[in-house]
């Protein structure tokens, strides 16, 4: 059995920013580190005032951060089950002063925290791990290497729990391995319907590592595949249409197959 190195022990973070400067996140210096998935997740979301988000595998809270920023009138909760980065979650929280819309709670998706009703949210969105733990070798950081493989919690498990959470009729909302496309839609058939499938390209060119899928629960109705963004120019920069995302804060839009005006 793999052993791993315990980055708990470490105290060190680091901070950094994201939107331009506009949202402030604190995260472990070595082992887990978030990735921009969770920043293009939350731009794929819109919402109306009222909702409620549930954040499943929340991290350091990037995604609930990003939508706070987006949404003025929303509540996202998180669900992770990592302590050390709960605690590092919620001082994102205080430190964005986003502490009425976004709280992170400890738990593990077989043993969710009471507060958790099933049926109770409007929208569920998910970052899950992209890996099976019998694929390759895990990180040698224990905070990395359950956060990147399924383990314990397949993504059989995973995607019941989502689906669980969510009210009749909301939106469930996953960015995944372009490549395990097949997989996540068999575990959404006749359960989630008009779904919508977004290609994050590479570059021109080349194809997409990261989809974003987003479907409706209870529904029935076929697959859009749509146009998709491309992330990067030939150079390795990022493409404007992802820079508009990444730091400008714009919305992925559903009705066009990428983006346009801020919400």
């Amino acid at each position: 059995m793999q052993e791993f190195l315990k980055e708990e022990d470490n105290k060190a973070y680091t901070e950094d920013s994201l939107l331009n400067g506009k949202v402030i996140v604190r995260q472990p210096e070595k082992g887990y580190r978030f990735s921009i998935d969770s920043v293009l997740l939350a731009a794929a979301v819109s919402m109306d005032n009222g909702e409620n988000i549930l954040d499943v595998g929340a991290g350091v809270g990037v995604a609930g951060l990003c939508l706070a920023y987006r949404f003025e009138h929303l509540r996202v909760v998180g669900i992770e089950c990592q302590r050390n980065l709960v605690r590092l979650a919620t001082d994102n929280i205080l430190l964005n002063s986003f502490r009425d819309r976004v709280e992170i709670l400890y738990g593990d998706l077989q043993n969710p925290p009471p507060r958790l009703a099933a049926g109770s949210y409007s929208q569920v969105i998910s970052n899950p791990p992209y890996f099976d733990i019998s694929q390759g070798r895990a990180s040698p950081y224990y905070s990395k290497a359950i956060s990147n493989h399924t383990g314990s919690s397949t993504m059989e498990i995973w995607i019941k729990f989502c689906l669980l959470m969510l009210k009749p009729l909301g939106k469930i909302t996953f960015i995944y391995r372009a490549d395990m496309l097949d997989y996540l839609l068999s575990l959404f058939y006749g359960k989630v319907g008009q779904i919508n499938v977004l290609p994050l390209w590479s570059s021109k060119n080349q194809p997409a590592k990261r989809v974003i899928i987003q479907g409706t629960k209870g529904m029935k109705g076929g697959l859009n595949l749509l146009k998709g963004i491309s992330m990067h120019n030939q150079d390795g920069s990022f493409s404007d249409e992802a820079n508009a995302i990444l730091r400008d804060g714009q919305p992925i839009s559903f009705c066009n197959g990428g983006l346009h005006g801020v919400y």
